[in-house]
């Protein structure tokens, strides 16, 4: 699967304007500003296909990314402390709940935490409630660069612990210097069984 060709295709403000369930979904879950936009703009190595901005809860809908004709990428609203209105972040909410609960095709929810800072409770409710409806997730502790090599292993493991989960269940990763970005790639190919390719 070649990340690089990859193309906007709509924003789902209800269920009922998703695409047909033609393609795998992976999914992107993050707080507000954590990175997220970064994150997937890193991995189809691109500058600016997801528009990043400052200002938390800019992402109001499910904004779907097709593949290399095989693959949906899904930008989740963020969620935690957006400077919107209860009634807007409550929309959102149950968007993203109905979302996850009820699309067959989603193979994985990737899971975007700040390796800085220690767990949130918003991260740890959201990983609980992945598990308690079965839904495959990806923990990726993101913003690695700001952190020495000693820091990013002394906190990861605090993240581990507070997950319950092991080294090996999540990745560390840095939109500006790309560490984990080939291992993020290899690990959603292998969620929908493809060969992840980035052309040289």
């Amino acid at each position: 699967m070649n990340f690089r060709k990859v193309q906007f295709l709509l924003s789902a403000y209800n269920i009922g304007q998703l695409p047909s369930p033609d393609h795998p979904d992976i999914a992107f879950a993050g707080r507000s500003n954590v990175g997220k936009s970064s994150l997937i703009n890193r991995l189809v190595d691109r500058t600016s296909l997801v528009k990043t901005s400052s200002k938390p809860g800019k992402t109001q809908s499910l904004n779907y990314f097709l593949v290399d004709e095989r693959l949906y990428l899904v930008d989740l609203p963020g969620y935690g402390f957006a400077r919107v209105s209860r009634q807007i972040r409550q929309s959102w909410q149950g968007l993203i709940s109905e979302y996850v609960a009820t699309r067959a095709t989603l193979a994985c929810v990737v899971v975007i935490i700040d390796l800085r800072h220690e767990l949130k409770a918003l991260d740890r409710e959201l990983i609980d409630w992945l598990r308690h409806l079965g839904t495959t997730f990806l923990p990726v502790y993101t913003k690695a660069d700001k952190l020495t090599r000693n820091a990013q292993r002394k906190n990861a493991a605090a993240l581990d612990a507070g997950l319950t989960i092991s080294a090996e269940e999540r990745i560390l990763f840095s939109a500006t210097t790309g560490q984990g970005c080939d291992e993020l790639r290899q690990r959603l190919t292998t969620l929908v069984g493809d060969q992840a390719t980035l052309d040289p």
